[in-house]
């Protein structure tokens, strides 16, 4: 670990941002170049006390964990992150091991949006990010751990999980499930983390396995969802998807026109938030 060498990259790529480029509020008066510690450790998830340290080559070596959260919080590329990772004594991440480094420039995006859901996901259904609408839309995806990070673990081991889909809809978003992992599986291959969970669902569920050896294979979401809210009920969305390049990262936005009752029920969700969510075991 280079103490000298990660506190001052920290520092300086802490500098290089603007309060902006994050969707928070640059105040009346900042005498602090970019943004100040407490903002990079409350984005980071860590306390100000040992973010600081990190600055002052004071700090214990970070974990990978960790560092992947001050990669995501700092907004760095793939280079910058794999520089943090050296510097504080680690390997880089592999760029195909779905890895929970997410793409700055889906991040932008999201920073943007606070009045619909919006939320990053791996091509193994993994939430890295969401906003508070989604969070209030879906649950909070931070609960999960373990195989359950991936949606569609939890589609075919867990019948709660598919309660936020209307009942006609669930066969075709089995099949869907199924197509996208397909194509992550094939662009990763049988000894990735997606043949790990390709092993582990046809262990775990027969429908799983017959869908599986049907070879379908899809990197596309629905235009149009219904989602199931415990609350408000169904809500009819338009569902938008922005991938990264390397297709391995997507950006999900659901949307609903003007003056429409979907429109009106994410109104609704924006007052209801996630404290009134009822449905947090699904």
């Amino acid at each position: 670990m280079d103490r000298a060498a990660l506190a001052d990259f920290l520092r300086r790529r802490r500098e290089a941002l603007r309060p902006e480029d994050l969707g928070l509020p640059a105040g009346a008066r900042r005498r602090t170049q970019g943004l100040r510690r407490e903002e990079v450790a409350s984005l980071a998830v860590m306390s100000t006390d040992y973010y600081t340290r990190l600055e002052q080559r004071r700090g214990p070596q970070p974990s990978e964990q960790m560092l992947a959260s001050l990669a995501r919080a700092l907004r760095l590329t793939g280079d910058e992150r794999d520089y943090l990772y050296r510097v504080a004594g680690h390997n880089a991440p592999a760029s195909l091991s779905a890895s929970p480094h997410v793409a700055p420039a889906l991040l932008r995006v999201l920073d943007r949006l606070d009045d619909t859901p919006a939320l990053i996901l791996t091509d193994l259904g993994e939430t890295l990010v969401q906003n508070r609408m989604a969070a209030a839309l879906f649950g909070d995806a931070s609960r999960h751990t373990g195989p359950a990070r991936s949606a569609i673990y939890r589609w075919f081991t867990d019948p709660a999980d598919r309660l936020i889909y209307p009942e006609a809809d669930r066969d075709r978003q089995s099949r869907a499930q199924v197509a996208n992992l397909r194509a992550a599986h094939g662009l990763r291959g049988p000894r990735s983390r997606a043949g790990e969970l390709v092993r582990t669902l046809q262990r775990a569920s027969e429908e799983f396995a017959e869908l599986w050896a049907r070879h379908e294979v899809a990197q596309r979401f629905e235009d149009h969802k219904t989602l199931v809210h415990p609350e408000l009920g169904p809500i009819e969305l338009d569902c938008q998807a922005l991938f990264t390049e390397d297709q391995s990262q997507t950006l999900l936005v659901l949307t609903a026109p003007p003056r429409t009752e979907g429109h009106e029920k994410l109104q609704l969700l924006a007052v209801l938030g996630l404290d009134r969510f009822t449905g947090a075991e699904r």
